[in-house]
């Protein structure tokens, strides 16, 4: 099994080009896999990984996930990285992380369009990541890193007081706002 690697309780199935978990996988190794790796596939479904109850930790880098994305229940996972994929929707995302990994403490988002982060996406500045940062802290306050970086305990008493209020929302562009300004009086209505 060519990309297959092994070793102790850890499995690597890294760039195969699979469109979803392998059953052969979940079937050799599930029962004693703590670590799983799936990095640089085309993986759109976790459908499988089941299999692999004890997982403490699973690399999802760089694959096709999305919003419709699944989890098992992972009881004993601590360490999730879903970076660069195609995650939008980050409080659906976020809630079904609070319900299906209860011991997570390690998660990184980077290079998804729910993760705003500035050296992403260009639209994005550094209070939107901080308001992001708040938002997941006080969704998944067990957290201890977010995105390759330590939380602080003052961004742990921010998500206390303001993270239910820190969505990251920004307003599109309003089609009247892009007429010349003769067109609008001084309110900003149409003439």
């Amino acid at each position: 099994m060519a990309g297959l690697m092994v070793s102790g309780t850890q499995v690597s199935y890294v760039g195969q080009s699979c469109r979803e978990i392998p059953e052969h996988l979940g079937r050799d190794f599930g029962h004693f896999a703590k670590r799983l790796d799936l990095s640089f596939n085309l993986l759109r479904s976790l459908e499988g990984l089941s299999a692999f109850r004890s997982l403490e930790e699973l690399i999802l880098d760089n694959n096709l996930l999305g919003d419709d994305l699944v989890l098992p229940g992972l009881p004993h996972l601590h360490t999730l990285t879903l970076n660069k994929n195609q995650i939008t929707d980050l409080e659906y995302l976020l809630d079904h992380l609070a319900e299906v990994t209860p011991s997570l403490e390690y998660l990184s988002l980077l290079g998804n369009v729910a993760c705003p982060n500035e050296l992403v996406n260009l639209e994005k500045d550094e209070e939107d990541y901080k308001r992001y940062r708040c938002f997941v802290l006080h969704k998944l306050p067990k957290l201890k890193f977010l995105d390759a970086q330590k939380v602080t305990r003052q961004e742990r008493e921010e998500a206390l007081v303001r993270g239910a209020f820190m969505k990251v929302v920004k307003p599109k562009h309003h089609v009247c706002c892009m007429l010349p300004c003769s067109h609008h009086d001084d309110n900003g209505l149409n003439l």
